[in-house]
């Protein structure tokens, strides 16, 4: 009884805490039960409880009355972010709460589940599939992070999921790969839940996961220029669930709302189509809850919910089948909601499993090095005695092996590291998971951009700006050589941010190569280098604001170096990569 009773508090504490974050998401509040407290019964009678009778009376207890109404639980984006916001302990509490409120609940994902930390990349997403299945998933689709494995892979694991994945637009040699709806009948209402996913999937992930061992695309999206083609999918889908008596219509969608995902933008297919009551979106990470009208005018509802568990998006439904309400709710707390309440159910054990697993994961070997790769001069220190960072001021082994996985991996002409990003050595023998880990634990995503030679030369002088002075932004190369004239005093302008303005001035950077021949300012080249650096602005490198993107967060780093090192390299790390001072890519020169 005491277990109950504490279960029962920490629900209401996080429906509390769910009520106070509404606030800011503009929600309205859900129902808090009316009396909290326990019966003067079962407070007399707790410690003298045996456990027998605690079990024979949860065995015995009445079936919740059911009140008709249905809760529509939707997450989006997770990215494997299992143990933040609310967690998926706390996205359990809130939904066996609404069920002992006596709603019926439907639980469903908009994709990017898979991918985006190590419990994933480690598992190629098997680890989150099976979390899925142990909390119950009724409905999902793919997001464009669900094929960064392979869409092979993901095909694979969509058969050991104990839910059904909808797309009416994702194929396989022109044929549909999924059912492009499914229809859920509950309290005596059919729900009908269409998949759609955004064509620019092919671009944000890799072109190789949808290509044969021909490198012919053999997977696709009804990608067209126009964006008909998805336009009429998702009608084709919507009047065939009407036609089999859907009462309503949710679309789960990884559409977004960013103009780079033209023409399939959720208000793109909104306003291009009709007989959709609800939108429920992802992709973009923002949590707008907007309503639009439709091709005939009619409203319909868009609501989005983030990332990481840091919401849990709902559509409540009457008992007469009319949605009341399309919402969030938000968890704005930095600590989780199952850390924060101590919640403690069946999803928050098997998360912890999970997690147990991955610790357990991290040792294994998974290549070897003759050599060491280090961050480190291995001769120099400071005026303290520790070792210089040279990854932050001059080229070394390390740097060059994580600038090459860059740019082989995303096959692009160059390629960039920061090397505040290289954070450990990796010593001499063999290589495992952890290790790979520590060199790049920010999980920062593979991005390849378009850009010309004038920004890469642009992007060289800011990245050599402090040199000799160690400095994160300065960038380890592939693809790439050049020599630094150290003599030469920085001609970067920098604002109060820290970030490049201007070039003013002779330039510290010559010579410089892309392969065997001079740059040409003119030219286009394609850049590989991770989305800190070239989506995010980071490190002042402001030449790559609005770059054309052409892969757009593909894998993890950490899971671009494993890759890279099994399959390009076979799994030892080779000869070019054993002098410490790297390849000569970089050459430093002081005229003076």
């Amino acid at each position: 009884m005491k277990e109950m009773v504490l279960r029962r508090f920490t629900a209401l504490l996080l429906v509390f805490a769910l009520v106070l974050g509404l606030t800011a998401c503009g929600a309205k509040k859900p129902d808090v039960p009316a009396d909290p407290t326990t019966s003067e019964t079962e407070q007399t009678t707790t410690e003298t409880t045996t456990q027998a009778e605690e079990t024979k009376e949860s065995e015995t207890a009445a079936p919740v009355e059911k009140n008709g109404e249905i809760y529509i639980l939707y997450t989006s984006d997770i990215h494997c972010g299992i143990d933040q916001g609310f967690g998926l302990a706390g996205l359990q509490q809130v939904r066996e709460e609404l069920e002992a409120q006596g709603y019926t609940t439907i639980l469903v994902d908009d994709g990017d589940a898979i991918q985006g930390e190590p419990v994933g990349t480690l598992s190629k997403g098997e680890a989150i599939t099976e979390l899925m299945n142990q909390m119950h998933y009724d409905v999902a689709i793919p997001g464009n992070h669900e094929f960064d494995y392979g869409a092979d892979r993901f095909v694979e694991l969509t058969k050991k999921a104990d839910f059904p994945y909808v797309s009416c637009n994702f194929t396989y040699m022109d044929e549909l790969v999924f059912e492009p709806y499914v229809i859920k009948e509950c309290e005596g209402i059919k729900i009908a839940f269409v998949g759609v996913t955004t064509p620019k999937s092919l671009g944000d992930s890799s072109p190789t996961n949808f290509q044969n061992e021909k490198g012919e695309f053999v997977y696709g999206f009804l990608q067209d220029a126009t964006g008909e083609k998805v336009y009429e999918a998702v009608q084709k889908a919507v009047d065939a669930a009407r036609a089999e008596g859907a009462d309503l219509v949710y679309v789960l969608g990884h559409c977004g709302l960013e103009v780079a995902a033209q023409p399939w933008t959720y208000a793109d297919i909104i306003s291009h189509t009709r007989g959709i009551d609800v939108f429920l979106d992802g992709h973009s990470h923002d949590t707008e809850q907007v309503v639009m009208k439709n091709i005939d005018k009619e409203d319909v509802t868009r609501s989005a919910c983030g990332t990481k568990l840091q919401c849990i998006g709902y559509s409540h439904i009457s008992a007469e089948g009319e949605v009341l309400e399309t919402g969030i709710w938000s968890w704005p707390n930095k600590i989780s909601a199952p850390k924060l309440l101590g919640i403690e159910n069946e999803a928050g054990e098997k998360v912890a499993e999970a997690l147990a697993a991955l610790q357990e994961q991290l040792g294994v070997v998974v290549a070897s090095t003759p050599f060491e790769l280090t961050v480190n001069d291995p001769e120099a220190v400071d005026s303290s005695g520790n070792p210089i960072r040279m990854v932050r001021r001059a080229e070394t082994n390390l740097g060059d092996l994580c600038a090459d996985a860059f740019r082989v991996q995303g096959h692009a002409d160059i390629g960039l590291m920061n090397g505040g990003g290289v954070r450990a050595n990796i010593a001499k023998g063999d290589i495992t998971y952890g290790d790979i880990i520590s060199v790049l634990p920010f999980g920062n995503s593979l991005c390849v951009v378009e850009v010309t030679g004038q920004q890469v030369l642009d992007a060289l002088e800011w990245s050599v700006r402090l040199v000799p002075e160690q400095n994160g932004s300065f960038a380890q190369v592939s693809g790439l050589s050049f020599e630094v004239d150290v003599s030469v005093d920085s001609p970067c302008v920098a604002d109060v941010d820290d970030m490049l303005v201007s070039i003013e001035g002779e330039r510290r950077v010559r010579n410089v190569k892309v392969g065997d021949e001079p740059i040409d300012p003119n030219k286009t080249y394609t850049l590989a280098g991770h989305d800190y650096m070239l989506l995010q602005i980071a490190d002042g490198y402001t030449m790559f604001r609005d770059v054309p993107v052409l892969q757009n967060m593909v894998k993890l780093d950490n899971q671009l170096l494993i890759d890279y090192i099994q399959d390009d390299l076979g799994g030892v790390i080779s000869e070019e990569y054993a002098d410490p001072y790297g390849q000569g890519r970089i050459v430093m020169i002081d005229k003076e």
